[in-house]
């Protein structure tokens, strides 16, 4: 009986280069994640301290 894609195979050993895939593929993932976090928030608080220029140059202006 031929199960087509689905292959298990006998020998355990071959599952340890997919799984050294999946665990650089999910440390890539991670460290892309944190990355786009880390410049999200670096982002955020130069647009607050923009902000604040702005509105004290508003006051000073007024």
């Amino acid at each position: 009986m031929d199960m087509g894609f689905l292959y298990f195979p006998k020998n355990k050993a071959e599952y340890i280069p997919a799984v050294i895939t999946l665990v650089i593929f999910f440390i890539g993932a991670f460290l892309t994640f944190n990355a786009i976090r880390k410049a999200s928030r670096r982002e955020e608080k130069r647009l607050e301290m923009l902000e604040m220029n702005q509105n004290n140059q508003k006051h000073n202006h007024s």
